[in-house]
């Protein structure tokens, strides 16, 4: 059997691209100088992917930002606000994907949401009526061609037509269907031209394939591809899938005259229950994902090749592949140069599953695969115990009943009683929780880690950035304060150092959005609360102003899904016992004087399963009541409340609503507040606060600006249910962008308050 990847991590084992791209967006190097940096990720990706022997390398991997949007420009469906800006392409680009604010002009950037179920984010491809989708970029030739001046012929990976055309967001009269014909004749092109340069196979990635697929979706699918496939000429053509199995087009799919087709048996719960029943169609290659491409264990030799040998009874060609991108893994077990083997032993990243496909190869080759020296050092890893349990937890989740998973009094009668304990202007004025983490800040902190700075020494300069940032927020005319999160690194790793049972890694970088990068720490064993996580910096705040001061805290669901969780129990058992110690510290916070509590729920969408059927049982049955249970033990004049980003929200708005939180924040700034709709179309009772203004992009949003914004709000919320406030926390943003853009969101609040009097 052949190996395949779907595609590789492309920020560079350091966040070498990070770092390039952000010494650009300041000025400080060249385009050229980035085009280096890039090349030169591309380049090392290549070299161990070929000292691996993976015999299919993907090019086109690789971007600067993201894939869909590199999609968009290939494709000409670039918004013309960008274009007419007069930027370089590069720039337009950035433009797109981050806003742009200058003597060019100003715009805000494209939409953002997150890819199917991980915490990727990709950028919204917008068409409108006028759109002309062609071929008219060069990036993945370029890229196959550079890969082939070294030696190595690639396999070029583009997102699919179905998939582009069922992501986008359509601005006209104009739907998907109204494509077909322009986006079939831009993938013919394309065929033609790898044709021409000599590719063998060609990857078109399909996931939205495994989300619930309509009659007309399944017609889409099919007239695109029987359009694009008749100009394949010598390339073969993988329809590549992943997150889920293609239960309703597996039929269509097979008829279609691809040469490979990539099926994900790691998160496709029925894709191997499909082909026993339905076959695998003959002269067809099948590209199994049986590496797992989002979590970081070491493989099962055993279970995978249970698998492979079964699909040998179906298919006649099989490739053995990762499950998906490899871009949700960290980059190299190599910079974990502090972690004790007992725990790194255990652990594959993406150069680590190179070499976990190299032995599935080898092993799969063997005469007597069970007897090759790989596949037994592999059972004797996986015979180890790893863990450690925590009776006393388990006993505590075990013994939950529906009653502790209820607050009272209910909804209403709480709102009235904090309205007046609070007494909070008209549309009160608020952030959602970290302030700028300056490179001051992050140089302290990594000093205090390092041992180079004393804990009395770190405390008192951390006193001194959370006052500043107090007096900051009274000086602007903030309602309700926060302190700013300077302790923090990261909203999860920070809670997970204060929990036993979590790991933590040392360089282990997985790329959220553009340049943003997240470190996810590991869930190793049972979860309990070792010691007070924030009571400290929250009770120092408080005592600092008469305003109410935010204790801030990320919710059990959040926790568990920014992390990589374990595979031996149920993300049931782990999110119950998450909330079991985030329980604990609501309640201190309470104990303290802490009269507002956000428990931030970011990711509450991110893991919901891409079929509706599965919603319930697999999911929302447990992560509503893991958050409920989080806050029901509060006394009813403590106000809760939660912070959800960048996600499709009104498919499950009836479950936010339902876990009666007091006051929820979303993002809603880069989808113009479309979310306001639903809220009102679904009688929402929650107390809410949509971001007026996105804190992704550079810009800095005029007064008039977050004017308008609370205008519509209004339109669609009662008054005396709506804050105002930024979408997201403020740490990636920089204090010349943050003042301006909260005194202007404050003006704002304070006219439309005035003019609602």
């Amino acid at each position: 059997m052949q190996t395949s990847i779907i595609g590789y991590p492309r920020i560079g084992k350091l966040r070498e691209l990070k770092f390039a791209s952000e010494m650009y967006f300041r000025g400080e190097i060249t385009a050229a100088d980035l085009e280096k940096a890039a090349k030169d990720i591309r380049s090392y990706n290549l070299s161990i992917q070929k000292k691996s022997g993976l015999d299919l390398i993907p090019s086109g991997d690789f971007s600067f930002y993201d894939g869909v949007l590199d999609t968009a420009f290939l494709l000409n469906a670039v918004p013309e606000r960008y274009t007419a800006l007069g930027l370089s392409e590069l720039d337009t680009y950035f433009a797109a994907a981050r806003g742009y604010q200058g003597e060019k002009g100003d715009v805000k950037a494209l939409a953002m949401k997150k890819w199917y179920n991980t915490n990727y984010h990709y950028m919204v491809p917008e068409i409108d009526d006028s759109t002309e989708i062609k071929l008219s970029g060069t990036k993945p030739f370029e890229l196959f061609s550079e890969a082939l001046s070294s030696g190595t012929k690639t396999k070029p990976v583009i997102i699919g037509a179905y998939t582009f055309l069922k992501l986008a967001r359509y601005k006209g009269t104009k739907t998907a269907s109204d494509f077909v014909e322009q986006t079939a004749a831009a993938y013919s092109e394309l065929l033609k031209k790898f044709s021409g340069l000599g590719a063998e196979w060609i990857q078109f990635d399909e996931p939205s394939l495994v989300m619930d697929m309509t009659a007309e979706d399944i017609r889409l699918f099919t007239e695109l591809y029987e359009n694009i496939l008749r100009s394949k000429g010598s390339v073969k053509v993988i329809a590549q899938t992943y997150f889920g199995d293609v239960r309703d087009c597996y039929k269509e799919l097979c008829a279609l005259d691809f040469d490979g087709i990539g099926l994900d048996f790691t998160e496709g719960k029925k894709s191997l229950e499909i082909i026993k029943q339905n076959g695998f169609p003959t002269g067809k290659t099948l590209f199994a994902g049986v590496v797992n491409g989002k979590n970081i264990w070491r493989s099962n030799y055993a279970s995978t090749l249970s698998v492979l040998s079964e699909l040998e009874k179906y298919a006649g060609s099989i490739v053995i592949s990762t499950s998906c991108s490899l871009l949700h893994v960290p980059c190299t077990l190599s910079n974990e140069t502090k972690l004790d083997n007992k725990y790194k032993k255990h652990f594959a990243y993406a150069e680590e599953k190179l070499t976990e496909l190299a032995e599935l190869k080898k092993i799969t080759s063997a005469k007597s695969p069970a007897e090759s020296e790989e596949y037994r050092r592999n059972a004797v890893l996986h015979s180890e115990p790893r863990t450690t349990g925590n009776e006393a937890v388990r006993k505590k989740v075990a013994a939950l009943t529906e009653k502790d998973f209820v607050r009272l009094p209910g909804f209403a009668e709480r709102e009235r009683i904090q309205k007046e304990r609070f007494k909070l202007p008209l549309f009160p004025t608020t952030t959602i929780g970290s302030f700028p983490q300056t490179a001051e800040i992050k140089s302290v902190r990594s000093a205090h880690r390092k041992g180079e700075l004393s804990d009395s020494d770190y405390e008192f300069f951390i006193e001194k950035k959370t006052a500043e940032c107090i007096a900051l927020q009274e000086e602007i005319g903030l309602d309700v304060l926060v302190h700013g999160e300077f302790e923090r690194s990261d909203m999860v790793e920070y809670f997970g150092e204060c929990l036993d049972g979590y790991l933590f890694t040392e360089k282990a970088w997985v790329q959220s959005y553009g340049t943003r990068c997240v470190k996810p720490p590991v869930v190793w064993g049972d979860i309990s609360r070792a010691k007070p996580m924030t009571v400290r910096w929250s009770v120092y705040a408080q005592s600092l102003t008469k305003k109410p001061m935010k204790g801030m805290l990320t919710g059990p669901v959040t926790i568990l899904n920014w992390s990589f969780p374990r595979e031996d129990i149920s993300l049931r058992e782990t999110a119950l016992q998450i909330a079991l110690a985030i329980r604990e510290e609501v309640l201190d916070l309470e104990k303290n004087g802490i009269s507002i509590i956000q428990v931030d729920e970011a990711a509450l969408r991110e893991k919901l399963p891409l079929r509706r059927s599965d919603w319930r049982e697999d999911y929302l049955d447990w992560a509503i009541p893991a958050f409920r249970y989080v806050h029901s033990g509060v006394k009813p004049e403590t106000q809760i409340h939660t912070h959800m980003c960048y996600s499709e929200f009104s498919d499950i708005i009836k479950d936010i609503d339902d876990m009666d939180a007091d006051v929820i924040t979303f993002e809603a700034s880069r989808s113009d507040l479309t979310i306001l709709d639903v809220l009102r179309e679904n009688n929402f009772r929650t107390e809410v606060g949509p971001g007026v203004y996105d804190i992704h992009s550079p810009r800095v949003p005029s007064k008039e600006e977050i004017k308008a914004a609370i205008g519509k709000m209004r339109e669609r919320i009662p008054a005396e249910k709506l804050w105002v406030n930024p979408d997201c926390g403020l740490k990636t943003r920089g204090n010349a962008e943050t003042v301006p853009s909260l005194k202007n969101l404050v003006n704002a609040a304070k006219e439309v308050r005035n003019e609602n009097c």
